[in-house]
């Protein structure tokens, strides 16, 4: 009896935390935080510039973001292509760093159209890296897909030009969806927390800025969950990544600090925050922007999150981060 082939899954800019979460639930590979909860029986490939930062189940493809090079095999006959390619934006906004947050996310996402265009079999679903963090500064009502305000700026500027890059090539046989995501929380190596639990743990974690701006954010593995159901959807264009259930920064803190058994944390005002986002080669924005974003078509396409909620996920995440030993670090 002949054997069926794995369906592949192609990870741009797959060597970081996001990309290996992805390896392991597409893999279903056993003995990491998501034993029992991936997919399972897929040939992952992760096209980066170095090796991936940690195990993973994938195979590795080296590319540079650009030039056509042997890596675009990798997508033809692919069952589907995620890119998450990007230089991070927690850094300052000086000249050269803002043009080589453009230059990472436009020029591998074109790379990625052109191969996908010129593939003899080219993926039927496409999903691009976007940020939540294209909606205004919203206190009033949530950001949906639909009615949501585009706001202003550096970082909505970047958004704009990306989802546009996402676009540009003709493709008729692939799907695309934009994933305007929010923070990713999970644990491990080069995720946010790596940073968050620090602060939260060392007392620095009360509200800030009076605490009134919404936090978007969303579970590792409803993210992982989230772009497997967009692969079997017949969904396109922008998609809000987030949890439905947000929290203005000072209830989201709270519950952080509950999580870890933190009694008080500092609260700290927006002058202090830049003064900080300074001295730590970071931007007051990450911090001080009211994400509120809702997942509305995800919700209306029948997507069921595993954790909604804040306090639910955290607690969740403080467990995991406890049995890993991460409070020693």
């Amino acid at each position: 009896m002949q054997l069926q082939q794995a369906r592949r899954l192609v990870i741009a800019g797959g060597s970081g935390f996001l990309g290996r979460a992805l390896a392991q639930h597409f893999c279903g590979s056993e003995g990491t935080e998501l034993k029992g909860t991936g997919e399972g029986g897929w040939d992952v490939v992760i096209l980066s510039r170095s090796r991936p930062q940690g195990p993973t189940p994938a195979r590795w493809v080296a590319w540079d973001g650009v030039r056509q090079d042997a890596w675009a095999r990798e997508l033809d006959g692919a069952a589907a292509v995620v890119n998450l390619a990007g230089r991070t934006v927690n850094c300052r906004y000086s000249a050269q760093n803002m043009l080589e947050i453009y230059t990472s996310r436009l020029e591998s996402t074109r790379a990625l159209g052109r191969a996908i265009r010129d593939a003899a079999q080219p993926p039927p679903v496409w999903l691009n890296s976007s940020t939540a963090t294209l909606y205004r500064d919203a206190r009033d009502h949530a950001q949906t897909e639909a009615a949501g305000e585009i706001g202003s700026g550096f970082s909505v500027d970047v958004a704009r030009r990306w989802e546009a890059a996402l676009m540009e090539e003709t493709l008729p046989h692939t799907r695309r969806v934009a994933l305007r995501t929010a923070m990713v929380y999970g644990v491990g190596a080069g995720g946010v927390m790596q940073t968050t639990d620090a602060v939260v743990r060392l007392g620095g974690a009360g509200a800030m800025a009076g605490g009134g701006q919404y936090v978007s954010w969303v579970h590792e593995r409803d993210f992982c969950r989230a772009v497997a159901f967009l692969i079997e959807q017949e969904m396109s264009g922008s998609v809000n990544l987030c949890a439905p259930h947000l929290l203005p920064n000072r209830e989201f803190l709270r519950n952080y600090r509950a999580a870890w058994g933190v009694l008080l944390g500092i609260p700290s005002t927006a002058g202090l925050i830049r003064l900080g986002a300074r001295v730590m080669n970071s931007e007051a924005e990450l911090l001080l922007k009211s994400r509120w974003v809702t997942p509305q078509r995800l919700l209306q396409a029948g997507f069921v999150f595993e954790f909604p909620h804040w306090a639910g996920a955290i607690t969740e995440l403080v467990r995991t981060a406890r049995a890993e030993g991460h409070t020693k670090r």
